[in-house]
Protein backbone atom coordinates (compact mmCIF):
# COMPACT_ATOMS: atom_id res chain seq x y z
CA UNK A 1 0.00 0.00 0.00
CA UNK A 2 1.27 3.19 -0.87
CA UNK A 3 0.66 6.09 1.14
CA UNK A 4 0.30 9.80 -0.35
CA UNK A 5 1.39 12.35 2.43
CA UNK A 6 -0.05 15.72 0.85
CA UNK A 7 2.50 18.70 2.53
CA UNK A 8 4.76 20.04 -0.10
CA UNK A 9 2.38 22.52 -0.68
CA UNK A 10 1.84 23.79 2.79
CA UNK A 11 6.08 23.78 3.49
CA UNK A 12 6.43 25.63 0.37
CA UNK A 13 3.80 28.20 1.13
CA UNK A 14 5.12 28.29 4.70
CA UNK A 15 8.52 28.95 3.29
CA UNK A 16 7.65 31.70 0.72
CA UNK A 17 5.10 33.44 3.46
CA UNK A 18 8.68 34.24 5.67
CA UNK A 19 10.53 34.99 2.36
CA UNK A 20 12.91 32.48 2.56
CA UNK A 21 14.94 30.37 0.13
CA UNK A 22 14.95 26.79 0.02
CA UNK A 23 18.70 26.91 1.09
CA UNK A 24 17.92 28.93 3.85
CA UNK A 25 15.09 26.52 5.38
CA UNK A 26 17.75 23.60 4.44
CA UNK A 27 20.54 25.43 7.00
CA UNK A 28 17.25 25.85 9.64
CA UNK A 29 16.61 21.83 9.32
CA UNK A 30 20.30 20.80 8.99
CA UNK A 31 20.23 19.16 5.94
CA UNK A 32 21.48 19.92 2.29
CA UNK A 33 19.06 22.12 0.15
CA UNK A 34 18.52 19.31 -2.64
CA UNK A 35 17.58 17.24 0.40
CA UNK A 36 14.65 20.15 1.11
CA UNK A 37 14.12 20.34 -1.89
CA UNK A 38 13.09 16.54 -2.38
CA UNK A 39 10.90 17.25 0.79
CA UNK A 40 9.42 20.43 -0.53
CA UNK A 41 8.77 18.51 -3.91
CA UNK A 42 7.19 15.69 -2.74
CA UNK A 43 10.01 13.31 -3.72
CA UNK A 44 11.02 12.47 -0.74
CA UNK A 45 9.35 12.30 2.83
CA UNK A 46 10.35 14.44 5.21
CA UNK A 47 11.42 12.76 8.53
CA UNK A 48 9.31 13.44 12.16
CA UNK A 49 12.37 15.56 13.49
CA UNK A 50 12.81 17.36 10.06
CA UNK A 51 9.17 18.12 10.11
CA UNK A 52 8.62 18.99 13.82
CA UNK A 53 12.17 20.98 13.40
CA UNK A 54 10.10 23.15 10.51
CA UNK A 55 6.80 23.62 12.59
CA UNK A 56 8.82 24.75 15.20
CA UNK A 57 10.98 27.06 13.83
CA UNK A 58 8.10 28.55 12.23
CA UNK A 59 5.32 28.33 14.60
CA UNK A 60 2.90 26.16 13.03
CA UNK A 61 0.82 23.49 13.13
CA UNK A 62 1.78 19.59 12.04
CA UNK A 63 -1.49 18.72 11.49
CA UNK A 64 -2.03 22.02 8.59
CA UNK A 65 1.39 20.85 7.31
CA UNK A 66 0.48 17.02 6.58
CA UNK A 67 -2.72 18.52 4.88
CA UNK A 68 -5.07 16.79 8.16
CA UNK A 69 -6.35 20.71 8.62
CA UNK A 70 -6.63 23.41 6.50
CA UNK A 71 -6.79 26.38 8.72
CA UNK A 72 -3.19 26.96 10.42
CA UNK A 73 -4.06 27.96 13.59
CA UNK A 74 -2.23 30.08 16.06
CA UNK A 75 -1.89 27.79 18.63
CA UNK A 76 1.14 27.51 20.98
CA UNK A 77 2.35 24.55 20.71
CA UNK A 78 4.93 22.41 23.09
CA UNK A 79 8.28 22.58 21.47
CA UNK A 80 10.10 19.52 23.30
CA UNK A 81 9.40 16.44 22.64
CA UNK A 82 8.67 14.43 25.53
CA UNK A 83 8.80 10.71 24.57
CA UNK A 84 7.05 9.17 27.76
CA UNK A 85 3.77 11.74 26.33
CA UNK A 86 4.19 10.09 22.72
CA UNK A 87 4.20 6.44 23.93
CA UNK A 88 1.22 7.11 26.14
CA UNK A 89 -0.75 9.12 23.80
CA UNK A 90 -0.36 6.16 21.19
CA UNK A 91 -1.45 3.94 23.66
CA UNK A 92 -4.46 5.19 24.55
CA UNK A 93 -5.38 5.80 20.83
CA UNK A 94 -5.18 2.48 20.15
CA UNK A 95 -6.94 1.22 23.04
CA UNK A 96 -9.86 4.23 22.85
CA UNK A 97 -10.07 2.21 19.18
CA UNK A 98 -10.32 -1.08 20.58
CA UNK A 99 -7.63 -2.05 18.57
CA UNK A 100 -4.74 -4.36 20.01
CA UNK A 101 -0.93 -3.68 18.36
CA UNK A 102 -1.71 -6.47 15.92
CA UNK A 103 -5.39 -5.04 14.33
CA UNK A 104 -3.13 -1.29 14.23
CA UNK A 105 -0.43 -2.60 12.46
CA UNK A 106 -2.16 -4.59 9.74
CA UNK A 107 -4.01 -1.55 8.91
CA UNK A 108 -1.01 0.21 8.65
CA UNK A 109 0.22 -2.60 6.39
CA UNK A 110 3.16 -3.01 9.01
CA UNK A 111 4.49 -5.69 11.86
CA UNK A 112 3.31 -5.64 15.47
CA UNK A 113 6.91 -5.00 16.52
CA UNK A 114 6.75 -1.63 15.02
CA UNK A 115 3.94 -0.92 16.74
CA UNK A 116 5.44 -2.01 19.69
CA UNK A 117 8.87 -0.29 19.18
CA UNK A 118 6.47 2.89 18.35
CA UNK A 119 4.83 2.53 22.24
CA UNK A 120 8.10 1.76 24.22
CA UNK A 121 9.66 4.58 22.61
CA UNK A 122 12.65 2.92 20.89
CA UNK A 123 12.12 4.80 17.69
CA UNK A 124 9.54 7.59 16.47
CA UNK A 125 6.62 7.34 14.92
CA UNK A 126 7.50 7.49 11.21
CA UNK A 127 5.90 10.07 8.81
CA UNK A 128 4.04 8.17 6.91
CA UNK A 129 2.13 5.91 9.62
CA UNK A 130 1.61 9.42 11.64
CA UNK A 131 -0.40 10.43 8.61
CA UNK A 132 -2.47 7.46 8.17
CA UNK A 133 -3.07 7.04 11.60
CA UNK A 134 -4.27 10.79 11.94
CA UNK A 135 -6.07 10.65 8.79
CA UNK A 136 -8.24 7.34 8.99
CA UNK A 137 -8.81 7.74 12.34
CA UNK A 138 -9.25 11.96 12.74
CA UNK A 139 -6.78 12.41 15.13
CA UNK A 140 -4.79 15.79 15.55
CA UNK A 141 -0.86 14.49 14.59
CA UNK A 142 -0.22 17.31 16.69
CA UNK A 143 -2.00 16.03 19.91
CA UNK A 144 -0.22 12.56 19.12
CA UNK A 145 3.35 14.04 19.31
CA UNK A 146 2.78 16.15 22.25
CA UNK A 147 2.70 19.61 21.28
CA UNK A 148 -1.15 20.34 21.85
CA UNK A 149 -3.28 19.06 24.59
Amino acid sequence: MVIIVEYKLNLKNVRLEYNLSQDDVAKILGVTRSVYTKYENGYELIPIKHLLNFCNYFDVSVDYILSLNEINDKTIYQKKLDFQLIQDRLKEFRKRQKLTQEKLALALNTNKSVICNYEKGRYLIATPFLYQICHQYHISADYLLGRIN
